[in-house]
């Protein structure tokens, strides 16, 4: 918690970037270099995970206590990927979130990966909620299917609607896609956000997360949510700005604001993308730049406001009730203000830093 507001970490990852996971052995390896530059880039010498843990996949308990014991977070969301085209576990793997689960079911949520562009989705998404239990879905907007990438079109009547009806049928409510930031080669049309608008229309009872949401087409996104009450936005990676490219989150986070979506930003940083308490610090000291109050009208970044957008937005989305959920964890190992050593101790080494800076 912060202030006592509860902190939802709305994205929580394991990458598995060992050679034996690689589809592609160019592309894979590019991807994990690049993810973990990243990695070091945002989170600066305190922030960042030794290179070999993060790239053989720090595990469930590593990634859980950096959210749950090492930072304000009171909640995880385990987000599956179907980036089965790069990686043979599709990039994060659905049994690490399990796994989070099985140790701390009163925190942890999971989304579940399907990849409407390959055969069998339909029945993903049964395996997905019949036997995980998964409370969300989780697409990519594009995928390598018989040796062909193919871009994933959210309007398609016939690659993903059935997976929207079946969804439906299921009890399952949310479905979020992959957006803005590219994983390996595709097309990028695909990364754009005017496909959400058709899905969002055809299936006005499903709520659309545009996951990372404002890293890229921010007026695009900003109009979906002024015209289309079914769209919130997922801020994985584009928080990862705060801290290195800070007007730039603020004009992003101002445009939501604007169109009067302040009941539909979530709270993400992909961990173990970054850390997380670094972020959310950052943010909870964060104000609007004056010229975008005054001459855009854009709204303050009230403590109110940072309190929806860091949890309450999210228990909202998915019909949690708050005080259920605070007699839940009241009392138990992650019930304390006292916030452990990042990484549990396993920060890189000096020469990585120095490295990093340039």
């Amino acid at each position: 918690m912060i202030e006592d507001y509860l902190v939802v970490e709305g994205v929580a990852h394991q990458y598995n970037f060992r050679p034996d996971n690689f589809v592609d052995p160019v592309v894979g390896p590019l991807i994990g270099e690049h993810l973990y530059a990243t990695h070091k880039r945002v989170g600066g010498p305190a922030y960042s995970l030794d290179r070999d843990i993060y790239m053989n996949g720090a595990g469930a308990e590593v990634i859980g206590r950096s959210i749950l014991a090492e930072s304000q977070s009171d909640i995880i969301v385990y987000h599956e990927t179907p980036i089965y085209g790069q990686f043979h576990d599709g990039g994060s793997d659905l049994a690490v979130g399990l796994e989070m689960r099985e140790m701390w079911p009163n925190r942890v949520y999971l989304y579940g990966a399907v990849s409407p562009l390959r055969p069998g989705a339909v029945d993903r998404v049964d395996e997905l909620v019949e036997v995980h239990k998964v409370d969300a879905l989780k697409l990519y907007p594009y995928d390598v299917v018989e040796g062909r990438t193919l871009g994933l079109d959210m309007r398609d009547p016939e690659v993903s609607f059935p997976v929207f009806e079946r969804a439906r049928q299921l009890g399952i409510s949310v479905v979020a896609i992959h957006k803005a930031l590219p994983v390996g080669p595709g097309p990028a049309s695909a990364l754009g956000v005017a496909d959400v608008e058709g899905a969002a229309l055809a299936f006005p009872d499903l709520t659309f997360e545009i996951v990372h949401g404002g890293y890229a087409f921010v007026e695009e996104t900003a109009m979906q949510l002024w015209a289309i009450p079914n769209i919130v936005v997922n801020l994985e990676g584009t928080t990862h700005l705060a801290p290195v490219a800070r007007r730039r989150f603020l004009e992003a986070i101002g445009a939501f604001l604007e169109v009067g979506a302040a009941d539909r930003i979530i709270w993400a940083t992909g961990c173990d993308a970054a850390h997380p308490r670094p972020l959310i610090e950052t943010f909870w000291d964060m104000e609007m730049p004056r010229d975008l109050v005054e001459e855009r009208d854009v709204p303050e970044l009230t403590k109110e406001i940072k309190a929806k957008i860091l949890g309450k937005n999210f228990l909202r989305l998915h019909g949690i009730d708050e005080k259920e959920l605070r007699d839940r964890i009241a009392g138990d190992e992650f019930d304390t203000d006292k916030l452990a050593t990042p990484w549990g101790g396993r920060i890189a080494p000096p020469a990585e830093h120095a490295v990093a800076g340039h």
